[in-house]
């Protein structure tokens, strides 16, 4: 395989990573946002005998960038926030981002242990060119 061809295949897998990158970080805010809001759902359950105190929890999509800050409403509190958590379509999204998060993670892990390989395989075709030993085009 032809020297130049081994760069272009560390080059792009390089540029493959740093997008992987990109998506894995970006996904771990609405992981992250998720994870609070279950916490919460959970908080409200078990407090079910107390009403009073429901309505103090609340979760806040603006403070976690989610929506502008001039976003209305931009928070859930309360009985509100109970009826979400009691959806389906909560319980899929979160379980959706998560398996989103993890994959990203998997992906670049991959695309890492690949990168290693590849510019190991480069290193060891230049220096076996120079001993005289390459491959012959």
């Amino acid at each position: 395989m032809n020297l130049s061809l081994h760069l272009q295949f560390i080059l792009i897998t390089y540029l493959l990573a740093v997008v992987w990158l990109l998506v894995f970080a970006f996904s771990a805010l609405p992981v992250y946002f998720f994870y609070n809001m279950d916490a919460t759902c959970h908080t409200i359950t078990v407090l079910t005998e107390t009403p009073a105190s429901i309505n103090q929890l609340c979760i806040d999509a603006r403070q976690y960038g989610l929506l502008p800050w001039n976003a209305l409403p931009g928070k859930a509190c309360g009985m509100t926030l109970s009826t979400v958590c009691k959806t389906r379509e909560f319980r899929v999204t979160y379980d959706l981002y998560i398996a989103a998060f993890a994959g990203a993670g998997i992906t670049l892990l991959a695309l890492l242990t690949y990168m290693v390989s590849t510019t190991y395989n480069f290193a060891v075709l230049r220096y076996l060119g120079r001993k005289g030993i390459g491959t012959r085009c």
